[in-house]
């Protein structure tokens, strides 16, 4: 596995599910990187010299040597191609290389609008329908239940971009009003996703 020649730097902030999925990845490839708050509530992220690199001022971003590059999703695809070259995150295959972008689709989608959508109303005061989100919710969660019925990872049974594209905002649902109690195949998939070397919590919060 090839490694950058400076760390690489993660402007975060900690409690944002979108910015835990990159640091997440990161220290599950091992890779060396350093964490740059962005105060949100103070409107860091608005800043202009924040907004040079990203317009559309959000967490997270990555600097790589000369690459400055926003969106989870698609810094995710960034380390995968750049950092691993066996492609077990991101599979070389057509087929298993869809199957991973299906649920990379479902994590910008209905995850967004539903466990995150709550969350973000209950922890950070967001005016949400929060009724709307958590029946998106739970339509999702019975679905990537039933889906995990008969594998051990989202794309198959080892882990890929997929599942850490999907951790986040699952496992923090419960802090949204979501609870993950009726999903016994989801909290197994969790569990399993928790015992990955490498693998770095998101601070909980406290409600």
């Amino acid at each position: 596995m090839t490694t950058p020649a400076t760390p690489i730097r993660l402007y975060r902030h900690p409690l944002s599910g979108h910015a835990h999925r990159v640091e997440l990845f990161l220290s599950l490839l091992r890779l060396p990187f350093e964490r740059v708050d962005v105060d949100l509530k103070s409107g860091a992220h608005k800043a202009p010299e924040f907004l040079r690199k990203n317009p559309f001022g959000q967490v997270p971003v990555i600097e790589d040597g000369d690459v400055t590059l926003a969106d989870s999703n698609a810094i995710l695809v960034y380390l995968a191609s750049r950092y691993d070259p066996a492609g077990r995150w991101l599979p070389r295959d057509p087929v298993a290389a869809a199957r991973v972008q299906q649920w990379l689709s479902v994590a910008a989608g209905q995850l967004v609008a539903g466990p995150a959508a709550a969350r973000l109303a209950r922890v950070f005061g967001a005016k949400v329908d929060v009724d709307r989100a958590k029946a998106i919710a739970a339509q999702l969660l019975t679905v990537v239940d039933q889906h995990l019925s008969a594998r051990r990872f989202l794309a198959g049974d080892a882990p890929t971009l997929a599942d850490i594209a999907m951790y986040t905002y699952t496992a923090h649902a419960p802090e949204g009003g979501v609870s993950l109690e009726p999903y016994g195949h989801v909290r197994a998939w969790l569990a399993r996703v928790e015992e990955l070397p490498g693998f770095a919590p998101m601070t909980r919060t406290a409600l």
